[in-house]
């Protein structure tokens, strides 16, 4: 299970699909449908919110509308709740590790969808920003996330 911190205008094709089939099997996971996958580390962050269904919820919305403006269709009916207000802090070392991360995804499957990634990431970069995160998340300072199974 692989639920970007990045922002998802970073994620080709392959990894938008699959973070929005993800997390859809995340949402199953925290309104207790499913007995697989409950202990997965990804979770930890979004366990720690006043409601956790909700803030995948919300994680979802971000999926779907970079979707929609790619004029994909992911059924929005399929997001259960969505928490209005949901801010969860990733921190820059994560960041850093999950474009690594998606860069060699990247430059394997999706080789013409690089540059445009990159691009998005030196414009933010260059203009002193941190990479760009997904709308739920604020980039803070610090290392790799300790649920990272790759730290």
């Amino acid at each position: 299970m692989r639920m970007w911190s990045l922002a998802p205008e970073l994620l080709d094709r392959q990894a938008l699909v699959a973070c929005w089939r993800e997390a859809l099997l995340a949402q199953a996971v925290l309104l207790g449908r499913t007995r697989g996958y409950t202990n997965h580390p990804q979770l930890i962050r979004f366990k720690l919110q006043a409601d956790p269904a909700a803030a995948v919820g919300a994680y979802l919305r971000g999926i779907r509308l970079e979707a929609d403006r790619r004029g994909y269709s992911f059924d929005d009916s399929r997001i259960e709740r969505v928490a209005p207000d949901v801010n969860i802090d990733v921190t820059t070392d994560q960041l850093a590790f999950e474009w690594t991360h998606l860069q060699a995804k990247l430059a394997v499957r999706s080789i013409d969808w690089l540059p445009v990634a990159t691009a998005r990431v030196h414009e933010s970069v260059t203009q002193g920003r941190p990479l760009p995160v997904h709308p739920i998340f604020t980039a803070v300072p610090g290392g790799v996330e300790p649920w990272e199974r790759a730290a």
